[in-house]
Order: structure tokens, then C-alpha cells, then sequence
């Protein structure tokens, strides 16, 4: 699991940072996530080591433009690259009515279906490794964060202990692996947990902008591995802030706190702390790690790979 940042601008482009989108890179099964797509994200995902035909789930916090300005020209290019099955989109009510009227006006016809699923606070997404839920923030417009938990995984099956124990290989390894019981023909009863080392515990990782600090993020962002959480303002800047109902680098660490998360990664900063002005980026990275040492500030193309925890050892 590895997050790519294609855009920590708040609010408009600058030089060195693009408008909101972050990319979750799922290793293990050859698929790409995205986290919103403000204007220019597929000219940030072509300077990437990313392909966009491995795209299959978008997620859309909320419908200002920085965050959704880029996704139909990305929709429509991904067709060129190569047809997916099909592409998942989650966000707002109005995003479905957004996508059709810019397909319309454009005169683009997607080679490819695409479904759009509409935001509720709750569960949104589920399979057999992953499960998706998201939350309602505080910010000026209907906006949601979204949570991101791999499923725990058995631990690692000990072959020779089960063909000492005299047990077939086959359908019987199966349900072991998954730490069932199973009767052997001679009346023996298994328990697979004792032939499994301690389950792999999955990784959780949390994306939550726009939003002032609210209880919801911590509530979406408890013990995650790691969270990305916007940090638009300094903590001088508070009162503008609570204004725009965006967060400060303080708000940010206080979530963190809040959710006793393992890492912080703060974006969406304000074009106002550009390096030369009276307050910089660094001074928003110390006023966040006074409160939650473990943070760091992202950048446009910083890749971070989410550790796996350690496994926890079953009692027997």
C-alpha cells in the first residue's frame, strides 16, 4: 500500500504544487485509487511512475473545483489507454449531474462504463481485502473523508506441522488456513489456529479534506496507520480558517492526536506560505509536530509507503 501526492495545493495551482489528488497504490493487486482530481491531475499522474489504465475506484471528497475540475478530462484519456472493465466513482449527490453534463457539453462518449455511487456516511465499498467507509466533515459544502482498512490476513500455515499431524493435503489445508476446525477421518479434531502463525493485521489509511477540525475526522481517522489530512492555514491564521471552514496545522495534529493515529501527513496548504513570505511551510510543520511529533508535510510526487503492523500472537 503506498500513497502518491499529485496535488498539496489548496485552492489553486502554484509552481511547485498542483491542486488536490492523492493516489493510493494497492501492490498487492495492481490497482490504482484516487482520492480527488483537481484540474491537471493527469498531467501530474503522467510525471508519475503511476499508469492511469490501472485506475479502478475514484473518490470524490466534495465538489469544489480544486478537487473535481480534472476528472472528466481523466476519465476520457483513460479510455485512450486502455478499456477498463470498468471504473467506480463515490462522491456528492451533485457529481453524477456534473460528469453528465460535462460529457454532454463536450461531446465525450466514455468507451468504457463507468458507476457512480453516491456518498453515505457508513460503509461505501467492500470485497474480500478491503473495506471502504466515509464520514461527514465540516466544511462550506457537503463534504466527506474517507477511511481505507485492509482486512486482516491469517498468518502464515506451517505445511510440515499439518503432514506430521498426518493431515491430507487439500480442500482440509484451505479451511485451516482460515484458522477453522475440521474432523480427520480417524476422529481427530484440528483447531487451524494452532498451525497458523499470528494474523497479518491490515493497514488503515485515512484522507480527510476539506474540513475544519471536527469530531467525525477523528471518529474516521481512530488508530489508522496513517492519516492525510488537510492543514490549508497556520495556527496564526486561525480565525481565516474558521471562516472558510478549512484546518490549521494545529486542527490537523489535534485529529491525529484525537485518533491516536501512528503518522500525520498534512497538504492542501495555502498559496500564503510560499518559501519568502513571513510564515512558511515550516513553521506550520512545527506548530503540528508540538502537538503530534510524528508528522510530516507533503509535497507534489512524495510517495509514502503505509508499514504493515506487526502481527499480534494469538493465546492459545
Amino acid at each position: 500500500m503506498q500513497i502518491t501526492f499529485l496535488g498539496t495545493s489548496s485552492g489553486v495551482p502554484t509552481r511547485s504544487r498542483n491542486v488536490s489528488s492523492v493516489a493510493l497504490r494497492l501492490t498487492e493487486r495492481g490497482e490504482v485509487w484516487l482520492f480527488d482530481c483537481g484540474e491537471g491531475t493527469q498531467h501530474q499522474l503522467l510525471r508519475s511512475d503511476l499508469k492511469i489504465g490501472r485506475i479502478r475506484r475514484i473518490f470524490i471528497t466534495h465538489m469544489h473545483g480544486d478537487h473535481v475540475f480534472g476528472l472528466m478530462g481523466l476519465l476520457a484519456s483513460i479510455g485512450l489507454a486502455g478499456n477498463p472493465d470498468r471504473i467506480d466513482i463515490y462522491g456528492p449527490p451533485q457529481l453524477e449531474d456534473y460528469l453528465q453534463a460535462c460529457a454532454r457539453y463536450s461531446h465525450t462518449h466514455l468507451s468504457y462504463p463507468i458507476r457512480i455511487h453516491k456518498h453515505h456516511p457508513g460503509v461505501i465499498y467492500e470485497d474480500d481485502d478491503y473495506l471502504v467507509s466515509c464520514e461527514r466533515l465540516d466544511h462550506r459544502v457537503t463534504a466527506y473523508g474517507y477511511r481505507v482498512v485492509e482486512k486482516d490476513r491469517p498468518g502464515r500455515f506451517d505445511v510440515e506441522r499439518a503432514k506430521t499431524l498426518g493431515i491430507p493435503p487439500g480442500p482440509l489445508y484451505g479451511q485451516l488456513k482460515q484458522g477453522g476446525r475440521v474432523t480427520l477421518a480417524d476422529g481427530r479434531e484440528i483447531d487451524g489456529r494452532q498451525l497458523c502463525g499470528p494474523p497479518q493485521p491490515g493497514r488503515k489509511f485515512v484522507y480527510c479534506t476539506d474540513t475544519i477540525y471536527c469530531e467525525n475526522a477523528v471518529k474516521l481517522a481512530s488508530g489508522a496507520d496513517v492519516l492525510v489530512h488537510e492543514a490549508t492555514f497556520s495556527h496564526c491564521d486561525a480565525d481565516m480558517a474558521e471562516q472558510r471552514l478549512h484546518a490549521t496545522s494545529t486542527m490537523a495534529a489535534q485529529v491525529a492526536l484525537g485518533a491516536g493515529v501512528d503518522k500525520l501527513l498534512m497538504t492542501h496548504f495555502s498559496p500564503r506560505y510560499a518559501p519568502g513570505n513571513d510564515i512558511g511551510l515550516e513553521d506550520l510543520l512545527a506548530e503540528a509536530r508540538a502537538i503530534f511529533p510524528n508528522t510530516d508535510l507533503a509535497y507534489d510526487f512524495f510517495c509514502y509507503n503505509v508499514p504493515k503492523p506487526q502481527a499480534v500472537a494469538l493465546s492459545r
